[in-house]
């Protein structure tokens, strides 16, 4: 990823970051005392750290396609890496993190809604996924989700992804809940299930984690789902990210970015809806 050639007052700033890291976390981390983009310091971004591919942490390190954008439209935002404070935003939690000024902005697959909008701003999408299947690889049975009836899928406890296929394409599958994808991934290599269900990236991002070229992805996803950047209410910072996200992809580095997370599991983006244009700000 670019950076900027640091000023003096860069300089300073970033000196000033590392500092206040060493009386809490480090940068990256999640110190209490930080300053965030507010300030003029730095920037506190909101992402996952358990999917493979999209957000994830280990130990000091965040990687993932959300990581890369987030990392991109800060640099062109004005913020150099190290003035970026990575914080876990669990789902449920996103609004309210945002709200209460917890982070400044939001990469974690997180899908603009109407509803969410009451409350929140989007700026985005920055990728579409949609719902889609991962399988063995040489499995040849399972193309789509009206293949699933009498097989075994395994999605996450208190997921809607699995029920979805239930409701609307095959009333006979067979439903296995577990606590988190990694333990589906587990079970279909297993050869307990058949087949995982979430949005297609997701599903990617853990055939890639897998490491061993025994999964896939379907590749034919059944919904649709803009990815968008989470910001407070009355942000003013959409058009610039929007800008950042539209720069991205026109420089192949978006493209790159997908590509490098989902490396050795042959996934493509569904190309009707991807690269996104991103929409124009309220």
């Amino acid at each position: 990823m670019r950076k900027h050639t640091m000023g003096l007052l860069a300089m300073a700033a970033a000196t000033t970051l590392t500092l206040s890291a060493c009386g809490g976390a480090e940068v990256g981390g999640e110190s209490e005392g930080e300053e965030t983009a507010a300030g003029g310091e730095g920037i506190t971004i909101g992402i996952k750290y358990d999917q493979p591919g999209l957000g994830l942490q280990d130990g000091a390190e965040y990687t993932g396609f959300d990581v890369d954008v987030a990392k991109y439209v800060a640099n062109e935002l004005g913020y150099s890496e190290d003035q970026i404070t990575f914080k876990e935003t669990p789902s449920a939690n996103r609004e309210a993190m945002l709200q209460n000024g917890d982070v400044d902005m939001i990469f974690a697959t997180y899908s603009i809604t109407d509803e969410r909008k009451e409350v929140i701003d989007f700026a985005g999408p920055y990728f579409v996924a949609g719902q889609d299947l991962l399988v063995a690889a040489d499995n040849t049975d399972i193309t789509g989700p009206e293949d699933l009836e009498g097989k075994n899928l395994c999605s996450v406890t208190g997921s809607t992804s699995a029920e979805k296929i239930k409701t609307d394409y095959a009333e006979g599958v067979q439903l296995l809940e577990r606590p988190g994808y990694a333990e589906c991934v587990t079970a279909l290599s297993a050869g307990q299930v058949d087949a995982v269900t979430t949005d297609d990236i997701i599903l990617a991002g853990l055939a890639a984690a897998n490491g061993d070229g025994n999964l896939k992805v379907v590749g034919n996803p059944f919904s649709e789902e803009n990815y968008g950047v989470g910001l407070p209410k009355g942000d003013d910072r959409c058009e610039d990210i929007n800008a950042a996200i539209t720069k991205m992809i026109d420089e192949g580095a978006w493209e790159d970015a997908v590509a490098a997370n989902t490396e050795g599991t042959d996934y493509t983006p569904n190309a009707d809806l991807n690269p996104p244009t991103p929409e124009a700000c309220a």
